[in-house]
């Protein structure tokens, strides 16, 4: 039989759509096996002080399809400090709290992992990002929607630029990771895609946009990961005005928007299965790990590992990207 008998759930860093859906599978899973549970609002910041409520499966009922997260969320300065970190154990022994479960990205994670080792707190990680870009997942809650969002909207440039005939550079989300923008290039059908893991990547973009200079411009759709080396979309759209002068640009900043919106099934059916084995983990023994998928099976992989080692892109996806267009 497991020792823990109350676990406390928490979102941390940036939100992501299905937040929801793995807080509610948690809750549920916990309840299901007569374990008690707790939120923990505004992620660390919650813990530090104590912003706590028990939760029910009635509590987390109509919450499925809800984009962003019922627990609030916050980047907690305050817990990157000894000091912090003590206040927020002794709030959580007081109010009983056995085991965490940490949904967020790599900077939940690394303070997961520092706050087990100073105080042998059991955690589980769910991965809870819109990037993609942690290892020992093929994908984390909220990739899919966000590229959905990333499609559609590239979708309804492309109406106008055709109308037009201008080019549009759409910058989407991704400071480090380029995993959205290189999806939605692929599926949305963009010409081009700059990307923060391919270093010099602008050169071969001017080389295909002075190949296409011969011919008339129909609706050229340029995407652009906010992290890539040139600066952004506003950066690299200077650099074609200056090169050619042909082009009729625009530049179309998604930001925010794809952190939003109700969740898409793949992105419910991924948080829920996390949510409820990363309460199975706990009652398993298991600790300072990320539960994720790869494979459609679920893997355990310790959290300093899934937050720094890096993730590579898919070749094909990028082979397709490039050889894709006309």
């Amino acid at each position: 039989m497991s020792k823990i008998k109350h676990i406390g759930i928490f979102t941390s860093g940036g939100d992501a759509p299905g937040m929801n859906a793995c807080i509610r599978a948690a809750v549920r899973t916990a309840h299901h096996n007569k374990l008690k549970i707790t939120g923990i609002y505004e992620g660390y910041d919650g813990l530090i002080n104590a912003k706590f409520k028990t939760l029910s499966p009635i509590d987390v009922s109509g919450i499925i399809q809800s984009g962003g997260t019922i627990l609030k969320s916050s980047r907690s300065a305050e817990f990157m400090t000894a000091e912090g970190r003590k206040k927020a154990f002794k709030n959580m022994k007081a109010k009983g709290i056995d085991a965490l479960i940490a949904i967020g990205g790599d900077g939940t994670f690394k303070g997961a992992e520092v706050f087990q080792e100073e105080y042998g707190v059991p955690v589980v990680g769910c991965p809870g990002t819109i990037d993609n870009n942690l290892y020992g997942t093929d994908f984390t809650i909220g990739f899919d929607t966000a590229c959905n969002t990333a499609v559609e909207a590239i979708d309804k440039i492309r109406d106008t630029a055709t109308s037009h005939n201008r080019m549009f550079l759409v910058e989407v989300m991704g400071k480090d990771a380029g995993y959205i923008a290189l999806h939605a290039c692929v599926a949305g059908g963009g010409e081009a895609v700059l990307l923060p893991e391919q270093i010099n990547d602008l050169p071969r973009l001017m080389r295909f946009l002075k190949e296409k200079s011969t011919g008339k411009i129909f609706a050229n759709i340029i995407v652009v990961a906010e992290g890539d080396e040139t600066g952004g979309a506003a950066e690299v759209e200077k650099l074609i005005n200056a090169n050619y002068s042909e082009y009729e640009t625009k530049v179309t900043v998604l930001g925010h928007l794809q952190r939003g919106g109700s969740p898409t099934c793949k992105d419910r059916l991924l948080a829920g299965k996390l949510g409820m084995f990363a309460v199975d983990a706990l009652m398993g023994g298991k600790t300072g790990v990320m539960v994720g998928e790869v494979h459609q099976k679920v893997q355990y992989t310790p959290l300093n590992i899934a937050g720094t080692t890096e993730k590579p892109l898919d070749p094909d996806l990028v082979r397709m990207s490039e050889t894709l267009v006309i």
